[in-house]
């Protein structure tokens, strides 16, 4: 990686804070005559009922300041930034689609979260889209995503300490899974002031470390990891605004997007152990109330309930959280190929 890529990475981040603080200050303010507040469910915790009312979807904050800035990024490196460039001529077209593929598919996350905020707003229930309409729309777009991988040729997957495995038709459904278990789990971690914001900005940062010869995908996560710092301005305790499942998928499938496109979806697992043990304690919550007739393993689920109601602050959910994030982050780097 060169000083230019690395400074561009550096300027990118900085730009997309500045991008994203500055639209939370413009927008903020709408979705509140919007009345787009969010109703909190009732069986959360009781004293996030002060909550209610606070605006959601505040996702689009970091989307549109993500998208511009990774887009003006590349158009720069491309044709105005000497030994940055985006597409060289070793690149095929291949791997321009798969960058880009990579792109819509966060969006369509995104979209899928809007569409689940917008109907819970609407309606003023927290229900949103069922579970089957929205488990079949991410399969179509985990699937989209896939088969476009496969089509383009980029089916190699890397196997911490087995090397890198040819998946070739498998590699549509292994992806399918990922994708939709990761972008879900994104989801179930927001659910406490700034936690999945801060998780997240830590997840990107490794995975910016990853994308040693990526000047693309190291453009999208320094645009990702600075949006969502510039929107935590406005998300961490007492929150002023909530993502939605309209950010909170839409991280998913950015982190998705790079794991793929660094050929080492793999790494998720310890880069993502929060949001692994997220969702694998509302896992093991549910099954264990069915198999003892209604005890439970946990105060709550998902997780981060669980210390609430054991009396941790919301602020200290999030740095332990992220702290953990950090030393999954630190395996990663030594799994990598």
């Amino acid at each position: 990686m060169s000083v230019t890529v690395a400074a561009v990475w550096v300027v990118t981040a900085i730009v997309a804070f500045f991008v994203a603080e500055r639209l939370g200050k413009a927008l903020i303010p709408v979705l509140h005559r919007l009345k787009f507040g969010q109703t909190i469910r009732e069986e959360g915790p009781a004293w996030h009922k002060s909550k209610q009312g606070t605006p959601t979807m505040g996702g689009v904050i970091f989307i549109a300041a993500m998208l511009i800035t990774t887009v003006v990024a590349m158009l720069l490196c491309q044709f105005a930034i000497p030994g940055a460039k985006i597409v060289v001529p070793a690149h095929t077209l291949g791997e321009v689609s798969r960058l880009f593929a990579g792109l819509l598919l966060a969006v369509g996350f995104g979209a899928i979260g809007f569409l689940d905020d917008f109907i819970k707003v609407v309606r003023k229930r927290n229900l949103g889209l069922t579970s089957g309409q929205k488990m079949l729309a991410q399969l179509l777009v985990s699937g989209a995503y896939a088969t476009t991988m496969v089509l383009t040729g980029a089916t190699k997957i890397y196997v911490p300490f087995v090397g890198f495995w040819e998946a070739g038709f498998w590699f549509i459904p292994i992806a399918m899974f990922i994708i939709v278990a990761m972008t879900n789990a994104t989801n179930l971690t927001d659910g406490v002031d700034g936690l999945c914001g801060t998780v997240s900005v830590v997840a990107l940062l490794f995975l910016l470390a990853l994308c040693t010869f990526a000047t693309g995908y190291g453009i999208i996560s320094a645009a990702m990891a600075g949006a969502l710092a510039g929107f935590l301005v406005w998300n961490v305790h007492p929150a002023k605004v909530f993502m939605g499942d309209t950010g909170s998928l839409f991280i998913g499938g950015v982190l998705c997007a790079v794991a793929f496109g660094l050929e080492q979806p793999f790494l998720l697992v310890p880069l993502g152990i929060v949001y692994v043990a997220e969702t694998l304690s509302v896992m093991l919550q549910v099954s264990y109330f069915k198999l003892t007739h209604g005890k439970r393993l946990f105060k709550m689920s998902p997780l981060h309930h669980h210390f609430e109601m054991c009396g941790w602050s919301e602020n200290k959910i999030v740095i332990v959280f992220s702290a953990v994030t950090a030393v999954g982050g630190i395996v990663s780097l030594f799994l990598a190929r």
